[in-house]
């Protein structure tokens, strides 16, 4: 019986030949895994709205005619103290992970445009490995019932 080098790659396993039990436990690890990437697009999708919110913000709440109007600043998730705008031009855009930077209204506005342009490649790129991941999860679920089916016919037929 050959043994695989330490440098080959993934091997192939032939679906028919595993078990009923290894091809359940396969469709549960196959469940898990497409429900983890399910709810990571979903973070994504959430953080690119997020994004699309902020360039709109500043195409929309920094025209020099809401210089003179009461705003509502954010201090944290749930409180808001009211202000008034020193300066249009100039924001404060969160770079994540607690980092702010000032940034030109041009500017930040390039800074989320590539977010959600970034955002948008993961999400492609995730929903094509969704894909996949479902369509295995159809193979082995349909290995999985003709195997079921033909216990039952073989053990219809011993009896």
């Amino acid at each position: 019986m050959a043994t695989p080098s330490a440098g080959s790659g993934p091997q192939t396993v032939k679906l028919t030949d595993l078990s009923v039990a290894q091809l359940s436990q396969l469709k549960k690890q196959l469940d898990e895994e497409l429900q983890h990437l399910t709810s990571s697009f979903q973070s994504l999708r959430t953080a690119q709205a997020k994004f699309r919110d902020c360039l709109n913000s500043i195409s929309t709440g920094l025209a020099s005619k809401n210089t003179d109007r009461t705003i509502l600043v954010p201090l944290t998730s749930s409180l808001y103290v009211p202000g008034k705008l020193a300066d249009t031009e100039k924001v404060i855009v969160d770079v994540g992970t607690g980092f702010y930077v000032e940034k030109s209204r041009n500017g930040a506005k390039e800074f989320y445009e590539g977010k959600v342009k970034e955002l948008q490649t993961n999400l492609v790129d995730l929903e094509k490995i969704v894909a996949g991941k479902s369509d295995n999860l159809r193979l082995i679920e349909d290995v999985l019932r003709q195997k079921i089916l033909q216990g039952e016919g073989s053990a219809e037929a011993s009896a």
